[in-house]
């Protein structure tokens, strides 16, 4: 397993380069991408494709010749296999054959933002891409909102405005989010501020909108915590007895809280009972 540059191609080690190298075979996500790679550091190689559509195919011709006392790198297109991207299912196939499997560490898009965010060293999740269907990523989110952790998302250039407004609507626009896009390439940006300020920030400019984006939203324990709970359980109790804009209205009234971070949690609120009613 050969971690590879996500980028900048002069991001790789000389050991993951020498077992390249050493290889009978190297299976790729796709074939083209590591070529270039092979090409740029003049290493000779074998390639075979083990993507997405074909891996539990290609996981027993890579075993088949495990059998045959052959070595086989697997590489995909950017970064550590099997982290969001394909690997899991020709591991298990090969520790499932008696095979020793053996990591070669290396580029991460994840850390690599994660060190670059500013956000204070402790706990995070790292949840990969999440759905693609509005419903399914807003239900995804929901059940991560109330984690105390930082959260690690991918997200393609298509989908990162509405993913965006999706986590300002569950996890709250006060949220400090870090948007990092084109990580180790030369137009790479790393960008901090609040979860409701994201859309418009990725709105203003087309480039803001382009390339692979990993998105770091700030760890609700990160925040002042002291007045969270007294809003919360003023704003449940009126959303009981009120309809919701009068029971925001009545909470901001009441409590002080901030009428956006209020107003999202009570959407928030009002889609769990919905789902819980249907």
């Amino acid at each position: 397993m050969v971690a590879t540059p996500i980028g900048n191609l002069e991001d790789i080690s000389p050991r993951a380069l020498e077992s390249l190298a050493r290889a009978d075979a190297i299976a790729a996500e796709d074939t083209r991408v590591t070529a270039r790679l092979l090409e740029h550091h003049r290493v000779q190689g074998k390639l075979i494709a083990v993507h997405e559509h074909n891996e539990r195919r290609a996981a027993d011709s890579i075993v088949e010749q495990l059998a045959q006392g052959k070595t086989v790198a697997l590489v995909t297109d950017a970064g550590t296999p099997a982290i969001s991207d394909p690997g899991a299912t020709v591991v298990a196939r090969a520790r499932a054959a008696g095979f020793k499997v053996v990591p070669v560490p290396g580029p991460n898009a994840a850390v690599t933002a994660l060190s670059a965010s500013g956000i204070a060293d402790g706990p995070f999740l790292f949840a990969g891409f999440l759905p693609a269907r509005p419903a399914a990523r807003r239900k995804a989110l929901d059940a991560l909102s109330a984690l105390p952790y930082t959260l690690v998302l991918y997200e393609a250039p298509h989908r990162v405005v509405e993913c965006v407004e999706d986590m300002s609507a569950a996890l709250g626009p006060e949220r400090t989010l870090v948007i990092a896009r084109e990580l180790t390439k030369l137009f790479e940006q790393i960008h901090r501020c609040r979860l409701g300020e994201a859309a418009d920030w990725l709105r203003a400019e087309a480039d803001r909108r382009r390339g692979e984006f990993v998105l770091i939203a700030e760890g609700p324990a990160a925040r002042n915590e002291s007045a969270k709970p007294d809003w919360e359980r003023v704003l449940t109790t009126l959303l009981g007895e009120l309809p919701l804009a009068h029971a925001v209205k009545l909470a901001c009234k009441l409590t002080g809280a901030k009428k956006n971070a209020v107003y999202a949690r009570a959407l928030q609120l009002a889609r769990a009972a919905n789902s819980r009613r249907s």
